[in-house]
């Protein structure tokens, strides 16, 4: 593990930390567990139906036009500038918006150093096309600030800090729709998909990262790792972080063997982390104002200038604590209190 960790510079501490958060807060999971099997209306739930929306997709339709202006109202939070860069960005057409044959699918952010961004969407005119908008934006937002600040050598950013910008900017237009949407089927979708990030990206992702641990820390120890072994860890940890009203069915056994980033040493932890900053980022951003958004853009403006800690304490975060994974899982909280109540 520390081989695995020490080129970001983090500690065994910051990895034991968000597990150990996490453990203290799966009665939360458990609940939005309850929830799921209450409104499907099942005697039983079953794994592969976590994956059943809760809100079938919300129908409204968007213009390209109708939902830029959407991601700019929703991040004025971010302060004038971001807001006036947002607006270059589109206006100057970094942004391949729509299918067209040939084209790959998907969305991302990508660029080189001393051009713009650029943006590749595949634009429907749903709502979670509004929210992809805003996350590669976020992305691209993050490169410009940093290329036009660090010289070429610190201008890239790690995997480890580099969902924040993005997701940031999700949590921060959620959090505009839910104080100003009247629509309530508009409310309940926006609620369901961010309970489903959480539990993707945090919960799962953790459990992933406990899982890679106690392997790691079985071979050390000179313990056979077969597949038997595998499968019975994999179970028991699907079983603590679901709870008691799931049906945890033997074939989830095997699930390990597909994931990918299991052979990618000690990967997915960094999911948890950098969703769990950015969601702590938006509650300082959307809470302090503009102090908070001084200190996320210095944090934008580094690039790879300094371990990624170090650059996550320049907008507040401190993952060495509990705090900031606390912090997001309080968010989680509240959001499922939210939706207990409308559902």
């Amino acid at each position: 593990m520390e081989a695995s960790l020490f080129e970001d510079n983090v500690s065994v501490e910051v990895y034991n930390n968000l597990i150990e958060t996490v453990h203290s807060r799966l009665d939360v999971l458990h609940r939005y567990v309850r929830l799921k099997k209450k409104l499907l209306k099942l005697d039983e739930l079953y794994m592969y139906d976590l994956y059943v929306p809760l809100i079938q997709e919300y129908d409204k339709e968007f213009t390209y036009e109708e939902a830029i202006e959407l991601v700019l109202e929703g991040l004025k939070p971010l302060g004038e500038e971001y807001i006036d860069l947002l607006k270059k960005g589109f206006e100057s057409r970094w942004v391949d918006v729509y299918e067209n044959r040939g084209k790959t699918s998907g969305a991302y952010s990508w660029g080189a150093y001393g051009t713009h961004p650029y943006v590749l969407l595949n634009f429907q005119g749903k709502l979670n096309d509004v929210f992809t908008i805003a996350h590669e934006m976020g992305h691209s937002l993050h490169t410009y600030y940093s290329n036009a600040t660090q010289p070429y050598v610190y201008a890239g950013y790690k995997i480890f800090v580099a969902e924040v910008a993005s997701t940031c900017n999700e949590a921060i237009l959620m959090d505009y729709l839910l104080k100003n949407s009247k629509d309530e089927k508009e409310r309940l979708y926006v609620l369901n998909h961010f309970l489903e990030e959480f539990r993707g990206t945090v919960f799962r992702q953790v459990m992933f990262a406990e899982f890679e641990k106690l392997i790691h820390e079985m071979a050390e120890r000179g313990e056979p790792l077969t597949a038997e072994v595998l499968n019975k860890k994999y179970y028991e940890l699907n079983k603590l972080y679901y709870g008691d009203d799931i049906v945890v069915d033997e074939e989830i056994s095997y699930e390990w063997a597909r994931i990918p980033h299991f052979y990618r040493n000690f990967y997915v932890y960094k999911y948890a982390t950098g969703f769990s900053a950015a969601i702590a980022i938006s509650q300082m951003i959307l809470n302090e104002g503009e102090k908070a958004v001084e200190r996320y853009k210095e944090f934008l403006k580094s690039g790879s200038s300094d371990y990624p800690l170090n650059l996550l304490k320049k907008a507040g975060v401190d993952l060495t604590t509990p705090k900031p994974v606390n912090d997001a899982l309080d968010v989680f909280e509240k959001l499922l209190d939210e939706f207990e109540k409308m559902a």
